[in-house]
């Protein structure tokens, strides 16, 4: 009888033991996971996975669009129809910046300084002379590319830049600037309120790639289809 209770305190100490162990290391493990250094590495390996998503649909969509323009279709042609090489040519290069004119009284200050459908009536204006690639303070405009006011700045590619603007176009460069300074169009109206604007034409106009990541969440390739509108 006696050896049955010894027996039974041994068990029982021995559980005691292990219990004390386990809650220790418990506690340490709960420590580990909320230390600044093992959430570094978890944020950092999340990141990694969603960047080789990213190289993965990007390496997917470029075998599509390969596939869909030919064997024959080198490496160059498919980067310049996706806006990913530079490209130099004529053209012309337009320099806006804010009016250095005082806003009278009672007058809005904001009319005297450049806002963001300023610089689209400028590019649509240079889109629809013929402007084959167009970037904005050294960022190329894409079709993705959003141009809108971020407070006191502008946002293109999700890259904020600050007036003076600088807005390179290649096409021919007479058209170009003739669409820009036609009677009553976008120089005469941005002229109104001091808003400066100096057009240069040039035969080497300089027009960087694109340098975003380009995603595609919902479309995908598809067949041609044919009397779709």
């Amino acid at each position: 009888m006696r050896n049955i209770k010894q027996g039974r305190w041994s068990i029982a100490c021995v559980c005691m033991v292990l219990g004390f162990m386990l809650a220790v290391q418990f506690r340490t493990t709960e420590d580990l996971k909320h230390s600044l250094p093992y959430q570094r590495v978890e944020e950092l390996s999340e990141r990694l996975l969603q960047m080789e998503k990213e190289r993965d649909a990007l390496k997917e969509e470029l075998d599509a669009v390969k596939a869909k323009a030919g064997e024959n279709s080198t490496d160059s042609e498919l980067k310049l129809r996706a806006d990913l090489m530079p490209l130099e040519g004529p053209g012309v290069i337009v320099r806006m910046d804010d009016s250095t004119q005082k806003s009278k009284a009672g007058e809005n200050p904001n009319l005297y300084v450049i806002h963001d459908d300023d610089i689209l009536r400028v590019i649509n204006e240079l889109r629809a002379a013929g402007a084959e690639a167009i970037s904005i303070n050294g960022q190329r405009l894409v079709g993705t590319s959003e141009i809108r006011c971020a407070g006191p700045t502008l946002s293109v590619n999700n890259v904020r830049s600050a007036a003076p603007f600088e807005i390179h176009a290649i096409g021919d460069k007479t058209t170009l600037e003739n669409a820009l300074k036609m009677r009553g169009g976008v120089v005469e109206t941005l002229k109104v309120w001091g808003i400066q604007l100096e057009i240069t034409a040039s035969d080497a106009v300089y027009v960087p790639p694109y340098k975003g990541i380009r995603k595609y969440e919902y479309a995908e390739v598809a067949a041609e289809k044919e009397g779709m509108k």
